[in-house]
Order: C-alpha cells, then structure tokens, then sequence
C-alpha cells in the first residue's frame, strides 16, 4: 500500500467535507479510515479538516494543528459521543528517554515529542470545551505489534 493517497469511502454520506479528497498519510490512517467508514456505530467522520491552534515550545509562536480524524459514534448504551483522535507511532507519545550522548536523532525526538505534547494539550482543552473526548491511536490499538 502506498504512502499516501486518496482514500474513496464506500459510504460517502458519513464523511464531514469532500469525500472526494481524503487524504491518507500512512498505512495505519487508512486501516482507521476503513473502519470509519465501515463501522455501524460511525454516524459521521472527518479527516484534518478541523484546526486546533497551539503554541510551539520550539519557536513559541502559534500554529495551526489539524487533528487526523474528528469523529461522531454511537456508544454501546445508543447515546451520541464526538471524539477527536490521533494517530502516532507508540515512540512518539512519550517523551524520549535520557541519553547520555545527544545525537541528532535524540534532538528531533525531543522536539517531536514537545510539538506533539503542545498540539496534544491545545486539543484537549478544545474537545473539554465541547464535551468531546481525545484520544491518541497508536500501533497497539490498530493490533500491528
């Protein structure tokens, strides 16, 4: 499976904007994308097309995050819920464990981990403002450890 590309739903009416313009990342963003659009429970989704601004501990300016999916389900017990959620490697939720030689590798780890932190925060307080919920999809929950 490629890279990225263009996801084409089987159930169109589901997705929230241009079901003709989903654009997946990554392998794992279409295994969930696949289960979006198949799953019963799913009444409607949609991917990156919400911004959520943060401040980067980088630069300490403000940018612009797009969640992967935003996502409105039926609970086991028939009641609606919105939850926006992430996908990212395991390696990337977390922050990196001390090393005592940093590697340029370690650095953009750190990096990595703070700009998701900041983005990871912002977008919980926009679902807690909302009454929606957060969540971070990693290898674990799509089962490919």
């Amino acid at each position: 499976m490629a890279y990225s590309g263009l996801f084409k739903p089987r159930n169109p009416h589901k997705y929230i904007g241009d079901p003709t313009n989903i654009v997946y990342r990554s392998s794992w963003e279409v295994k969930v994308m696949n289960w979006l659009d198949l799953n019963d429970d799913i009444i409607s989704w949609a991917s990156e097309e919400l911004v959520v601004p943060y401040r980067s501990p980088i630069d300490g300016k403000y940018h612009r995050y797009f969640p992967d999916f935003l996502v409105k389900m039926k609970t086991k017990d028939g009641k609606l819920k919105t939850v926006m959620l992430e996908v990212k490697p395991k390696k990337e939720t977390a922050p990196p464990p001390p090393q005592k030689r940093i590697t340029e590798n370690y650095i953009k780890a750190v990096k990595t981990w703070g700009v998701n932190e900041a983005k990871w925060k912002a977008a919980i307080e926009y679902c807690k403002d909302r009454a929606w919920e957060f969540r971070v999809i990693t290898e674990d929950h799509l089962g490919l450890n």
